[in-house]
């Protein structure tokens, strides 16, 4: 069924996405796999050559209880949106999804001069480490359809 409201979708396009715009769109696709209940976030990491290197969501690690199986304390807690997702009765048990993306890359000689595309803001702690990588911009969409770019050090 979502496949094809998808493929309808695709289908009705008039123009050739750029490849940031492509990038955001695998971005949205790889978001549904996410296994939050508060929020799916997904990640793309194009290399210099605009080619997919690396994708990721946010999730538990392999063989654990996920947020959407109750393994979340985030999930039944009473923690506002924005509190401390590391500390507290808000502790989060999943990965973001831009460290999945990075792990999910074979080849990190790739990232040099690459893309990050993300379905939502990366929060601070997330761009601590992008700017320990070869990437040279973060793409991402707000709520109201505005496209971010930044470019490294992404401050």
């Amino acid at each position: 069924m979502i496949v094809q409201l998808v493929r309808s979708w695709f289908r009705r396009l008039t123009k050739r996405p750029t490849f940031e715009e492509w990038g955001l769109i695998v971005a949205e696709a790889v978001a549904t796999r996410a296994d939050c209940s508060r929020r799916k976030v997904g990640a793309v990491i194009l290399d210099k050559d605009n080619r997919i290197i690396g994708a990721g969501y946010n999730g538990t690690y392999k063989g654990n209880r996920g947020c959407l199986e109750g393994g979340c304390p985030r999930a039944s807690s009473s923690v506002s949106p924005g509190s401390s997702y590391d500390t507290g009765a808000g502790a989060c048990i999943s990965v973001h999804a831009e460290l999945n993306a990075r792990l999910d890359v074979s080849e990190p000689a790739r990232l040099i001069g690459g893309t990050m595309c993300v379905t939502a803001e990366p929060c601070e702690g997330c761009l601590k480490w992008l700017r320990n990588t070869p990437l040279r911009w973060i793409i991402w969409m707000d709520e109201e359809g505005v496209t971010h770019r930044k470019p490294w050090p992404f401050t």
